[in-house]
């Protein structure tokens, strides 16, 4: 791939052009006054010396350097560079609380936004060091692997937000333990785990996980943040605050006791969050206090700088300008190299070229190529004129489409992040960027980016492509209602698409079981009612794939064989949820949270 960084100074080549057109008008004006001096074939003969060829090669020369020099301010950068940096410094994984109970306005200007600001502060200090980033509430997933790139930590940490999780409540336990897993396997270096939360603790089991991370050589460090008088939890702009069961409004408290006591067990540091800067000052004394390695980090630069070989060319053509004279050499006179003839100033050109051709390439031989490729899951649009920042996204789709085919989702989505935050309107980036997300189980947040890009595409086809996957997400977690208005969103859309179609029926008929299930789950009939509502839905769903036969036959819109196939796949795939809603009825619930702050 080949690009300018500035190419607002090729504007600048026109001033070539115009150069040429002022040279011609003198040229024919001092031929005019030539022919007023004499007759022109004894004036030939009276400046021997004199050459027309020189004095053009000349120009020719000076204007292909000027042009160089004016590529080389537009700063040509070509392929990817790869480069080794030695780094001594510690590896960092932070654990964030993103549960609801961090909305509370206790900290200006709330518990989150002051835990993200402390968290960039911190970015901003780290040179040698590497970052990883862990959201949890009830659950707990990697946000960030473990990196030296700490503007992609940042980017990431703005995105952060209560409603990514779909299960609330609060597991600290969870999020150790996956932070413990998160580092690199170096060893000898410092590693901390820093745990932001109010302690509000509803699972159990931190302090477990935080002398299990002591033993492993890593130092848990915990920001607890909050009061511990409490304060209530907003909900909206309205001025509404969030009510447990019984309707009484909840009051979030910071629990020290039990942050203390993580610290303690995990053999690093409590330290209280407040509104001034004291916390940070003692975070960064604890940190530094962590040994260090050197280690070997590799960074990657999007474009290598093209800009020395066109500058090397430039200044070739400037010392042979400046060696070749107007006039005519006579000890070079009888290879006739400059000579007044047509053909000699023909040669001439062409040997100047063919110098600079070869010049060029060898200078370009040893630069990396790239085959093109075909980039999922979405192509991007090429159009015939964009803006800077639409150049730049698109470079980063099509680097999270190369990173998305090899099955590396986690970059492929920090690439796409790239993407949305050059350009928030790029449709593409939106659904790539969703796609990523779906692939590492990223559920609620591939759902957002998938409505965020229906709502930016404004082709159908597409848009119906994003409603089906969120049909699909729904679907996977059993929210048949959900499921059903996605896909007639995409049906509306794209009426052809007999995937959607199947998907649209298939959900229906998983509805309306789990409501026959749940109501006989509560009648608690004997054996024989239970084999008659078997027997019974049983024949329902035989003549519903009967009358699913008979209306694809007079629609006549698949063939025989490809109707058996799909009516196979939805048997199969009929009986694969009845024995996983089975198994699931069977087994206890493991968890039921009480709270869902």
């Amino acid at each position: 791939m080949f690009r300018f960084e500035d190419p607002q100074y090729l504007y600048l080549l026109v001033v070539i052009p115009i150069m040429a057109v002022i040279r011609y008008a003198l040229l024919r004006n001092q031929h005019k006054r030539l022919k007023r001096f004499g007759d022109p074939k004894l004036l030939k003969y009276l400046m021997p010396d004199v050459s027309k060829a020189r004095p053009e090669v000349k120009f020719w020369i000076l204007s292909l350097a000027l042009a160089l020099l004016i590529i080389m301010l537009a700063r040509p950068q070509m392929g990817t560079k790869v480069s080794h940096e030695k780094r001594s410094g510690i590896e960092t994984i932070i654990a964030m609380d993103i549960s609801n109970s961090m909305m509370a306005e206790d900290v200006t200007p709330s518990r989150l936004s002051r835990c993200k600001m402390m968290v960039e502060n911190l970015v901003d200090h780290f040179t040698d060091d590497k970052i990883g980033l862990i959201v949890f509430a009830g659950d707990a997933f990697v946000q960030l692997p473990i990196t030296s790139d700490y503007v992609s930590a940042k980017m990431f940490l703005g995105s952060i937000d209560p409603s990514m999780m779909v299960t609330q409540g609060t597991d600290i336990a969870q999020a150790i333990s996956m932070a413990m897993h998160s580092f690199t396997q170096d060893q000898g270096i410092g590693k901390a785990i820093i745990v932001i939360t109010d302690g509000e603790d509803h699972e159990g089991g931190a302090i477990e996980a935080a002398t299990e991370a002591k033993k492993k050589g890593m130092r848990v460090f915990v920001l607890g943040v909050g009061s511990p008088s409490g304060a209530p939890i907003p909900l909206g702009s309205q001025g509404n605050y969030m009510t447990d069961r019984t309707g009484n409004t909840v009051m979030t408290r910071l629990n020290e006791d039990m942050c203390k006591q993580i610290a303690k067990a995990g053999g690093g540091a409590y330290i209280h969050v407040d509104n001034n800067s004291n916390a940070q000052e003692q975070l960064d004394r604890e940190l530094d206090k962590l040994s260090k390695k050197e280690i070997d980090s590799i960074v990657y630069s999007e474009f290598d700088e093209q800009f020395q070989a066109f500058g090397v060319i430039a200044l070739l053509l400037l010392m042979i300008e400046a060696l070749l004279l107007d006039r005519k050499n006579r000890l070079l006179g009888k290879f006739h190299i400059f000579g007044n003839k047509k053909k000699n100033t023909v040669s001439t050109i062409a040997l100047m070229l063919a110098m600079v051709t070869t010049s060029m390439a060898q200078t370009n031989s040893n630069k990396t190529q790239f085959d093109s490729y075909n980039p999922e899951p979405q192509e991007v649009d090429a159009t015939a004129t964009i803006s800077p920042s639409e150049w730049k996204a698109r470079q980063y789709i099509r680097e999270g489409n190369r990173k998305y085919r090899a099955g590396k989702y986690d970059e492929a989505e920090v690439s796409y992040r790239k993407a949305v935050e050059k350009n928030p309107r790029n449709p593409q980036a939106a659904y790539n960027l969703a796609n990523s997300l779906m692939a590492q189980n990223k559920d609620s947040a591939a759902v957002d980016g998938f409505d965020k890009a229906a709502k930016l595409e404004p082709s159908k086809f597409r848009r119906a492509m994003s409603y089906h996957n969120i049909g699909v997400v729904c679907q996977k977690h059993q929210m048949f209602k959900e499921a059903i208005e996605a896909y007639k969103e995409a049906l509306r859309n794209n009426p052809k698409d007999d995937t959607t179609r199947y998907n649209l029926q298939l959900c229906k008929k998983q509805l309306k079981d789990q409501n026959q299930n749940q109501q006989g789950g509560g009648d608690g009939g004997g054996d024989n009612k239970d084999q008659d509502q078997n027997q019974e839905q049983q024949e329902q769903q035989q003549n519903k794939e009967d009358q699913q036969n008979q209306q694809q036959q007079q629609d006549n819109q698949m063939s025989k064989e490809n109707a058996e196939q799909l009516l196979n796949a939805a048997i199969q795939q009929e009986k694969d949820t009845q024995e996983k809603m089975q198994k699931t009825m069977q087994q206890p619930n493991k968890r039921r949270l009480e709270k869902n702050w």
